[in-house]
C-alpha cells in the first residue's frame, strides 16, 4: 500500500485532473475503502456500488483536500463512511413500513433470566454477610442514589467514616462474589 506522502501526492494530482493518478489512487486505496463500506452497509453488492460513487466524489472533490498533518486515508475513509451512512438513511427513508424488519424483543430470554436470578441470589447472600447498617448504606448509595453526605447524616457518622464503610463493604461484596 502507498504511504501517506504518496497518497497525498496522488490526491493533489487528481485535483488537477490527472487520470493516471486517479487510477493509482484507486489501486492504492480501494480495498481499504471497500472494507469500510462493506462494514457499514453489510451488503457486498451495495458496497461495490457505493465504492464507485465514493471514487466519483473523490474525483470531484480532490481539490478540497487540505494537507493538515492527518493521514489522507482519514479523509478518504470519512468520505466513504459518510456516503455509506447517507445511503443507509436514504434506503430506510424509502423503505415501506410493512417491509421493515421486525425488531427483536429487548427482554432477556429464559436463559438470561435464570442466570440473572442466580446472580441476584449470590448477591443477596453476599449482602447478608455484611453488617445490616452497612448493607443498607450500600443499597441506599448505589441503588437508591443517596449521596455520601446524606448517608452520613442518616447513620449519624462523619462523612469520611461513611466513605470508608462503603468502600470496605464494596470490597467485601467483591470478595464474596469472586468465591
Amino acid at each position: 500500500m502507498a504511504d501517506r506522502n504518496q497518497i497525498e501526492a496522488l490526491i493533489a494530482r487528481v485535483a488537477l485532473g490527472d487520470r493516471s493518478a486517479f487510477g493509482a489512487l484507486y489501486d492504492a486505496t480501494s480495498a481499504k475503502l471497500f472494507g469500510v463500506l462493506l462494514r457499514v452497509l453489510n451488503n457486498r453488492d451495495a458496497a461495490e456500488d457505493a465504492l464507485q460513487e465514493v471514487f466519483e466524489k473523490i474525483w470531484r472533490n480532490a481539490a478540497r483536500y487540505q494537507v493538515n498533518g492527518l493521514s489522507p486515508m482519514t479523509w478518504l475513509i470519512t468520505i466513504a463512511r459518510n456516503h455509506a451512512i447517507d445511503r443507509l438513511r436514504r434506503q430506510r427513508a424509502t423503505e415501506p413500513l410493512d417491509t421493515a424488519p421486525e425488531q427483536a424483543d429487548a427482554a432477556p430470554g429464559p436463559e438470561a433470566q435464570v442466570i440473572a436470578k442466580s446472580e441476584m441470589g449470590r448477591l443477596s447472600a453476599c449482602f447478608d454477610e455484611l453488617e445490616a447498617d452497612h448493607a443498607d448504606a450500600v443499597r441506599r448509595a448505589y441503588l437508591g442514589g443517596e449521596t455520601y453526605a446524606e448517608l452520613a447524616a442518616r447513620f449519624a457518622v462523619p462523612l469520611n467514616t461513611m466513605r470508608t464503610r462503603l468502600r470496605r463493604s464494596l470490597m467485601k461484596l467483591k470478595e464474596c462474589l469472586t468465591r
